[in-house]
């Protein structure tokens, strides 16, 4: 198994007691960051389709898109579910596990841990997009829509990507190459 393989396989988590089999199909689109003119007229679309059992985690779902778009830094992130998409500040937030345990009180305490908490049990409904902040300094800013729901994921490895639509963007933009 090359490195890159080990890596991913190693930071798949499946939740004890986690029976849900159902396959959850998401399109992933970037919908703000921090993208260049010069790329964004390239790139009309940024967007990713992952397929991900219900019986793994927001956190696997993470890693997943930081693959998707060839990230190469982890950040800190969180998912949004619930509310009218991406930054609405009505939505349920799933954060990491130390921000669970911030010193200061949040008078909108996070709803739950990433590493916890599987797809599965989000109540993910047909047309209800959900939120996706990677990177809390550069913002890049991510809408989730629920494309299909299957009983039951067919053999293979998960989370997937099944197709990508535009180019990755660069984590860090080199504003000297753009000028």
């Amino acid at each position: 198994m090359n490195k890159g393989a080990a890596r991913k396989a190693s930071r798949m988590k499946i939740v004890p007691g986690g029976s849900d089999a159902r396959l959850f199909t998401l399109e992933v689109a970037i919908i703000d960051g921090p993208i260049t003119e010069k790329f964004a007229k390239k790139n009309k679309v940024l967007s990713r389709t992952i397929q991900i059992r219900g019986n793994q985690t927001l956190e696997d779902l993470h890693h997943a898109i930081f693959d998707a778009f060839d990230r190469e830094d982890e950040h800190m992130y969180e998912f949004q579910i619930g509310g009218k998409g991406p930054m609405d500040p009505k939505a349920r937030r799933y954060v990491l596990p130390m921000a669970m345990e911030e010193p200061i009180p949040d008078p909108e305490k996070p709803a739950g841990d990433v590493t916890r908490t599987t797809i599965g049990s989000l109540g993910l409904k047909m047309d209800d997009p959900f939120g996706y902040w990677f990177d809390f300094g550069d913002d890049w800013w991510h809408q989730i829509d629920l494309v299909a729901i299957e009983d039951a994921a067919p053999g293979g490895k998960f989370p997937r990507v099944t197709k990508r639509v535009g180019e990755s963007p660069p984590q860090y933009i080199d504003w000297d190459e753009e000028e």
